[in-house]
């Protein structure tokens, strides 16, 4: 019930903060406006301190996000190849794995597409593509670790969480101040980020731990084949916890658009059908071989101070923005 509960705040928090315009998603990538960038940046400072404060009186201790590593090129290419892919998918189907979900609450015509797509990729990832990367992984005696940005600054956890905060601020006034604004969602940036910041909190205080969405696909690719297999005990998910999160953020969405009609605004769809089917397909391979997506890398993984979470996010960005550039 927690997990519910705590994706209904989420979803309703991201949904307040205008996350369910495929514009707005699209508009971060081609820099026509930072609404976006405003959210998640405040959204991430405010998880930082929350998730801070909760450790210093013992009520958490969360471990920061491991690399993926794939083998290839470097320790990081699992983050880098899979945020790219995730950023791609962002930009094709104007949407990330968790605004899909705040736009199908939100009843957005694209999003149903979407959702096909997204769980056909966790079908597949969970059927072969997880399997195969795992299999290659363990052949080759990969081993992943996590490390905190300040291990390669050479900062305390302290400082490095205060300059992060300090550069993050200053993203936030300078683009609030000099920036165009987005014709929608009326709501600033900010505000709208602080939201999602307190929904964190909601998680970190009723489930201790932070959220994260991508791993709802992947456990709906494990539903599926496990459906497929009869209903056989060694193919049942081990857990439903992420779907339950995910149906929570879908129902408070509903929720409060009934309840408040003119927070849904007018919402404009800059994809077809095939490409958010084909984008959300992308983005949740790309987000399962990055071990988590804008949600569980970005508000949850940066705010936990992770290497490997700055690096997929600033591959998905970087990727997305050439891809919706490409686009125009």
């Amino acid at each position: 019930m927690a997990s519910f509960i705590s994706g209904a705040a989420f979803g309703s928090a991201m949904f307040s903060a205008g996350f369910h315009h495929p514009s707005v998603i699209i508009a971060q990538l081609k820099f026509e406006n930072f609404h976006m960038i405003q959210a998640f940046l405040t959204a991430t400072a405010t998880s930082a301190i929350v998730y801070t404060i909760a450790e210093k009186f013992n009520y958490v201790n969360l471990q920061p996000r491991s690399n993926s590593p794939l083998g290839l090129f470097a320790k990081y290419d699992g983050n880098i190849i899979g945020g790219g892919m995730l950023g791609g998918g962002m930009a094709l189907a104007s949407a990330c794995p968790g605004t899909l979900l705040v736009q199908l609450g939100a009843g957005v015509s694209s999003s149903v597409f979407s959702l096909g797509g997204a769980i056909l990729g966790g079908i597949a990832w969970t059927g072969f593509l997880g399997k195969l990367i795992n299999k290659h992984a363990k052949s080759a005696d990969l081993k992943s670790d996590a490390v905190l940005v300040g291990d390669h600054l050479g900062l305390s956890r302290s400082a490095t969480l205060v300059a992060l905060e300090a550069v993050f601020t200053s993203i936030i006034v300078l683009t609030t101040l000099y920036a165009p604004a987005a014709p929608e969602p009326k709501l600033l940036g900010a505000v709208g980020g602080l939201f999602i910041g307190l929904a964190q909190a909601f998680s970190i205080l009723t489930r201790r731990s932070m959220v994260g969405v991508s791993s709802f696909y992947e456990e709906a690719g494990q539903l599926f084949w496990w459906i497929l297999s009869g209903f056989k005990a060694s193919s049942k998910p081990t857990s439903f916890r992420n779907t339950l999160f995910a149906t929570g953020m879908v129902s408070g969405v509903w929720l409060l658009a009934k309840a408040a009609p003119e927070l849904v605004g007018d919402v404009v769809v800059e994809t077809s059908p095939l490409m958010a089917t084909l984008g959300a397909f992308l983005m949740v391979i790309g987000a399962r071989i990055a071990g988590g997506c804008t949600s569980g890398h970005g508000i949850s993984g940066i705010s936990l101070l992770s290497t490997s979470s700055m690096i997929t996010i600033a591959s998905a960005f970087g990727v997305g923005a050439v891809v919706a550039a490409g686009l125009s």
